[in-house]
């Protein structure tokens, strides 16, 4: 997602606390975009898995895959994450990274007696998501523009939040008649910040497959999803080249106010997710030498519980410091997530598995359903509209056995267009993957797997192009996996 649009939906937030509400599209995708859900073996093969589906992981990418399933399996996942995104700001480059280690999937399938053919369910838990991202920036902007004075005369509680920091004050009239808010600040500010982001989107699932007739297969997945996000953001503006000197008095009433020195915003966004999915799957199988398989995700609803902080400061060479925050009330609402639709085909191969797939998403098709009045989800719902568009992802895969020894080599590439309408390509997340799996006795299987992404990116601190930062994101995630057939 384009940084641009996430800065400005957490500044959004203080700029308009006069207003009820702050959310808006980027709520919406960042719950409806894919996460990198997996097993170390399909995420080895570029999570090209619609086709292939025959292990646990089948629950999230082709459920009808499943039957395929002839013995009892129970498996477990564990990976390692580092977000790393380098930017440039005004000339400037700063580095930030965030890593975590998580446990990220457990799950059992259990094939059921039949008399033909074959029934299969499974249950399990899967960490689909993972929002941990991370964000630094700073320089001096030498243009005639701050926040500050974007946000000047934005009242909280009706008093003007950057007058209730003695950073502006009210112009009237010879009859003492309101006019407007104003500001001495006039730019030339060194400008500096950070953004963490952090929380995860958790399946509890349940699953089931049938073989309907010989070599064909239907299954279905329904999950309960659970999770939390939270978003700080800090963002800084100072005089570092004394500009507002002691003689400059940002209020003329307040005395306080002379010597301009710092200013400091941090707003803080806290969600608690909860809600649940269903997923439909197909997969035929021809002759055990090619499987062709298609997934239908419908709609994930989302009720999302928010609650909503901010604190301003600034302080002058008086060694005054003005402080303002709040806390919002809890509010509630609800989200829905696009359909997505995955068709792919797998082949075996003297030497080993290949493998395709597609994946459209119309982004067009994120809804706010429920909650913060019905005009502003009309209005955020248009906006959707306008902004976003229907991609087409890829995913190719293969896995290579070596000759005599129990051992398998995975190679894959995943491509996942922008939802943005009219990004370009250098916008879209790429993703290289490689992995290996070992089996143990004809029970044991354990297998790893690692995968590089990246991208680029950039964001807008307040106004258009005025302080922008661009980003080069990348993201390296090593999974280890280990399942037992009996």
């Amino acid at each position: 997602m384009k940084i641009i649009k996430i800065i400005l939906s957490f500044f959004a937030a203080a700029l308009m606390i006069s207003q009820s509400y702050a959310q808006n599209f980027n709520d919406a995708l960042r719950l409806s975009r894919p996460g990198l859900q997996s097993s170390a073996r399909a995420l080895g093969m570029g999570n090209s898995f619609t086709a292939v589906a025959d292990d646990y992981s089948a629950v999230y990418f082709n459920p009808a895959g499943l039957g395929l399933i002839k013995r009892f399996e129970i498996s477990g996942s564990v990976n390692y994450n580092s977000y790393s995104n380098d930017v440039s700001f005004f000339e400037n480059s700063l580095n930030a990274k965030r890593t975590n280690f998580e446990f990220n999937q457990l799950g059992i399938v259990m094939p059921m007696p039949t008399i033909k053919g074959s029934w299969v369910l499974a249950f399990g838990y899967n960490r689909s998501k993972d929002f941990n991202r991370t964000l630094e920036f700073s320089g001096f902007n030498p243009s005639g523009n701050s926040m500050i004075q974007d946000i000047t005369g934005v009242v909280n509680d009706e008093i003007p939040l950057t007058n209730s920091i003695g950073l502006a004050y009210e112009i009237r009239d010879s009859e003492n008649n309101y006019i407007r808010d104003t500001s001495l600040i006039n730019g030339m500010l060194n400008q500096s910040g950070m953004i963490k982001r952090e929380g995860s989107i958790n399946n509890w699932s349940a699953a089931a497959s049938v073989e309907i007739s010989k070599g064909l297969f239907i299954g279905g997945t329904f999950s309960i999803i659970s999770g939390n996000f939270k978003s700080i953001s800090d963002f800084y503006e100072d005089d570092t080249r004394d500009v507002y000197s002691s003689a400059v008095q940002l209020d003329p009433a307040d005395s306080r106010t002379a010597g301009f020195e710092s200013f400091y915003m941090n707003d803080v966004i806290d969600w608690n997710l909860n809600g649940w999915d269903f997923k439909l799957g197909l997969l035929y199988q021809f002759n055990k030498k090619a499987r062709f398989g298609f997934n239908i995700k419908f709609p994930t609803y989302y009720t999302v519980e928010e609650i909503y902080s901010y604190k301003a400061e600034s302080q002058f060479a008086t060694g005054t410091i003005f402080e303002i925050s709040e806390i919002t009330d809890l509010i509630e609402y609800q989200i829905k997530t696009p359909f997505e639709l995955s068709a792919g085909i797998s082949s075996k191969l003297l030497f080993g598995i290949v493998s395709g797939e597609v994946k459209i998403i119309d982004y067009k098709q994120m809804e706010f359903t429920d909650g913060l009045g019905r005009q502003y989800r009309i209005d955020k719902n248009s906006e959707i509209e306008d902004l976003f568009r229907t991609t087409l992802n890829f995913n190719v895969g293969a896995e290579i056995r070596v000759p005599v020894l129990p051992i398998r080599g995975r190679v894959g590439f995943i491509y996942n267009q922008s939802p943005y309408l009219d990004d370009p390509s250098k916008f879209d997340r790429k993703y290289f993957t490689l992995g290996a799996g070992m089996i143990l006795g004809h029970k044991v299987s354990v297998d790893v797997a690692y995968i590089h992404g990246w991208w680029q990116n950039y964001g807008d601190n307040y106004s258009f192009n005025v302080s922008r930062t661009f980003q080069d994101v990348s993201v390296d995630k090593l999974i280890f996996s280990i399942s037992s057939r009996i």
